[in-house]
């Protein structure tokens, strides 16, 4: 039997027999706690005399009518498929189900909500559970018109793709102990789209009534959350961000917004930042910033809102095939989210937080084994969830970005809105972009094609620079190293900067550009004769201005100058494109790991760009647990705790680097003075000018001292109860797993791996990390046997979402040179499993890769004597 998985061949030869017209799909949200009832109504033509299947994960089959003849559910469907044998030329099928509601993020998701118990409802169909909602051919290519009318309670709002009418509907209903009127809410049809896009979300939302003015007249764009969270949605700045991003798009696309109106709803214990449903999109509901958040947060919400906008052209409208195209409906969103975000919103440095946020994305996970062209080969639907990845997104992006820079900005966007005309309500290929793109730009794009969207890795490129004893050059190269697994050289147009320490005008020291040359790089080795004669800088950046995508070295004078000064730098992005460079260096154990923890300490309590600061902090958490030798870790941690309050307490009062420089305090403390403060700080009895002890804040500084030995349950249950909301359960099952005992551990382990009843998905993903949040990593030892047989068990029992995220999350890398043999048990097991499914097998290898990397940078760390 098939499972729930799907071929692309077999979804190939279905396209081949099928063509879908409409569905009509009903659906009854008020018969129980655990399923509802669902009625598809599916209009389809076919070659006549052929059978196929139609795509359903349901409980049960009430019945199945095929162009009026029933069909025995017992012997029809089976697995996650309903035969449907003997088609004619036009079809109707009628299929009634009873369907699940999930607490995984997919398929049709059930949430209640703690503090007044009412139920919140939205679907997530993306990849391929539309199925657990009606019964659907679940593949991108067989679009349609969809026509839903849903009963529930009277006092909720339900919305789906298209505007509806609402009516009385017989009967009642008793939700959070109040009985209700029964309602019935009937949609308009859709245009012809995919399933995956579709929508259904319900529930008593709390509703912000918005507009937006598009080409074609003004739209309704409302704006929803939950109640217990009105309070905090600043729905202004949101439809702010969308008005910006209609007005962008529709210019830049030259083709008006496609749907009748488009509502943003912001929804518990989602999976992802967002999903594009066409005109009703879902939002990860902690974009309702209850508590004061870094503005790095508050960017990345913006990206996101025009993310999913772009998507309602780039995806919705025009639709790819099949999922070896995912990449090209989210590149294509990043990208240009990105540049609107830049261009025509107040985060102008939008392309630095690209290069310190996406790009190394992109580049860690173009250095995995399982690295693979931004065309991925997808073979069937197990190999698409494993491909939401930093190449899918963020290299695919970045090699969109040099792609504009080398055709032209405005002839690709001309190429662009002429494949929307030509593509629109239909399904298309990258060849299909590519032939508009060349007729734009008159660039021949195959080869571009070939060695960057067909080849996988990343090359590095590495200035070669030989001076006079006058410090003069007189030799400049760049030496393009490529992965002996993907051995392509790529041509690359980029800038080379050279930067000097130089005094302003108001009398500081700055690090300012004083030459730049473009020059294209191809091959091994190109030399540079521009910068021949030029005195050798203090710092030379290659790919500067960031347009390549390619990992960059920095020569070793160069990479003093950074230690030192990477603050001084006038420009943010070559302050970025440095910053990334030593921590790529870092983790390729070029740069030893405490160089880097000096390079962070030494530099971060200056840096203004607020998602800089945060993944500098980040990375500098991962470089002490992972990269710097054990023997070494204690002290390193210590050290950097430390300083990290002194320059908490050196920053603005309320400032956005105080607010992250005190999180970051509270996660690496590690002994009980350290722990002395953060309970004062709970406590009230040390206070910092500008510092709110806020909701959010408490539960980092409580969890702090769970992992310290310092809290327990006692201290989590009190906080809770001053905290009674869905955030206050999730950091609260992260407190409790963090607890520094074997108790606690065994607990939260249990509870995700060996737990009759899975964990909702949000309590999974918190528990999961104060499993991991450990001080005295022998609490995390006697679990690598467990972790290890427990894979198959975990891929085969659970859905997608939550089996990927327990693997990865669980994967032992933080015992990395503290458990001599974890390698070999990573190896015994792929040897003992070559028969699994390659995307588990996927998952292994990359865990694996990381405590390879680990291990390298930690021998580079001990052999470092600064």
């Amino acid at each position: 039997m098939p499972g729930t998985n799907l071929t692309r061949a077999e979804a190939e030869a279905r396209a081949a027999i099928v063509a879908v017209d409409t569905y009509t799909v009903d659906l009854d949200l008020t018969s129980s706690d655990t399923t509802f009832r669902s009625t598809s109504t599916v209009r389809f033509t076919a070659t006549p005399g052929e059978s196929t299947f139609i795509d359903l994960i349901a409980p049960s089959v009430e019945r199945i009518v095929l162009n009026g003849v029933e069909l025995d559910p017992a012997t029809h469907f089976a697995d996650s498929r309903i035969s449907l044998p003997g088609l004619a030329a036009d079809n109707e099928l009628v299929v009634d189900a009873t369907c699940a509601y999930m607490n995984t993020g997919e398929g049709l998701h059930r949430f209640v909500d703690p503090e007044d118990g009412e139920v919140y409802l939205y679907s997530q169909f993306e990849v391929a559970d539309t199925r657990r909602v009606y019964a659907v051919f679940e593949q991108p290519d067989l679009k349609a018109s969809f026509s839903f009318t849903v009963t529930a309670p009277e006092h909720w709002h339900v919305l789906s793709n298209s505007p509806s009418a609402k009516e009385a509907a017989q009967g009642t209903i008793t939700v959070a102990g109040t009985e209700h009127a029964k309602a019935r809410w009937s949609f308009s049809p859709t245009t012809r789209i995919p399933c995956y896009v579709t929508a259904i979300v319900a529930g008593p939302y709390h509703e912000v009534e918005g507009t937006v003015e598009s080409r074609k007249g003004t739209l309704s764009a409302n704006v929803y959350c939950r109640k217990t969270l009105a309070q905090h949605l600043d729905a202004d700045v949101i439809l702010d961000d969308t008005q910006r991003g209609f007005t962008f798009y529709e210019e830049k696309f030259e083709t008006d917004y496609p749907f009748e109106k488009y509502d943003q709803i912001f929804v518990p214990e989602f999976n992802a930042g967002a999903m594009e449903n066409a005109g009703c999109v879902t939002f990860l509901e902690d974009y309702v910033f209850r508590s004061k958040t870094a503005q790095a947060r508050v960017e990345r919400r913006t990206v996101t809102v025009l993310h999913e906008l772009a998507h309602m052209w780039f995806g919705d409208l025009v639709t790819m095939r099949w999922w070896n195209d995912l990449w090209l409906n989210e590149s294509f969103a990043e990208f240009a989210s990105t540049l609107a975000t830049a261009e025509v919103t107040r985060y102008k440095n939008s392309w630095v937080t690209f290069n310190a946020l996406e790009k190394s994305w992109a580049y860690r996970q173009d250095q995995l084994p399982s690295t693979h062209p931004i065309m991925a080969d997808i073979k069937d639907l197990e190999d698409v969830e494993v491909n939401f990845d930093g190449i899918t997104y963020a290299k695919g992006a970045s090699v969109l970005r040099q792609l504009v820079a080398w055709v032209g900005q405005d002839e690709f966007f001309a190429g662009v809105a002429e494949y929307m005309r030509k593509h629109h309500h239909s399904n298309a290929t990258l060849n299909d972009l590519l032939v508009e793109l060349e007729k734009a730009s008159g660039r021949d794009l195959s080869g571009w094609s070939d060695v960057w969207l067909q080849k996988a890795g990343v090359t590095t490129l590495r200035p070669v620079i030989e001076t006079d004893d006058a410090g003069v050059m007189t030799s400049f190269a760049v030496a393009q190293e490529v992965p002996a697994e993907w051995p392509t050289q790529r041509p690359h147009r980029l800038r080379i900067g050279g930067y000097d320490l130089a005094v302003d005008d108001e009398g500081d020291d700055v690090l300012a550009q004083t030459w730049s040359v473009e020059v294209d790089v191809d091959g091994e080795l190109t030399e540079i004769p521009a910068l021949v004669g030029k005195a050798r800088p203090a710092l030379v950046l290659v790919n500067d201005g960031d347009l390549a995508y390619a990992k960059v070295r920095l020569d070793e004078a160069s990479l003093a100058t950074a230690v030192e000064h990477v603050s001084k730098f006038t420009d943010p992005l070559a302050r970025s494109m440095v910053l990334a460079a030593a921590w790529d260096m870092t983790r390729d154990a070029e740069m030893p790991a405490r160089q880097y923890v000096d390079l962070v300490l030494k530099n971060i309590g200056e840096e203004t760009e607020s998602t800089t600061v945060l993944v500098m902090l980040r990375q500098l958490q991962t470089t002490i647990a992972l990269y710097v030798h054990p023997t070494r870790t204690e002290e390193v941690q210590q050290a950097a705790a430390r300083e990290i309050w002194r320059l908490m307490v050196a920053a603005a009062p309320g400032s956005d680097s105080q607010l992250q420089l005190v999180k970051a305090f509270a996660s690496l403390a590690s002994v009980d003075s350290m722990f002395d403060t953060v309970q004062a700080l709970i406590d009230g009895k040390i206070q910092i000018d500008g510092l709110a002890i806020d909701a959010d804040l408490t539960w980092d500084l409580l969890i702090s001292l769970a992992a310290g030995g310092r809290a327990g349950d006692v201290a989590i249950e009190v906080q809770l109860t001053k905290d009674a909301t869905a955030s206050g359960q999730r950091r609260a099952a992260h407190a409790r797993a963090s607890v520094a005992t074997e108790a606690a551990k065994r607990a939260a382990f249990d509870a995700l791996i060996n737990a009759e009843k899975d964990l909702p998905n949000a309590l999974q993903y918190e528990t999961i990390a104060g499993f991991n949040h450990a001080h005295d990593l022998g609490l995390l030892v006697p679990y690598v046997d467990e972790y290890f047989d427990a894979l198959r068990r975990i891929y085969g029992t659970k859905t997608n979402e939550i089996a990927a995220n327990l693997i990865e999350g669980l994967y032992p890398t933080l015992l990395a040179g503290r458990v001599p043999d974890l390698q070999d048990k990573a190896f015994a097991w792929l040897e003992a499993n070559a028969d699994a499914h390659d995307a588990l097998k996927r998952l292994v290898r990359e865990g694996s890769d990381g405590v390879r990397r680990a291990l390298k940078a930690q021998a580079a760390d001990l052999a470092f004597e600064g």
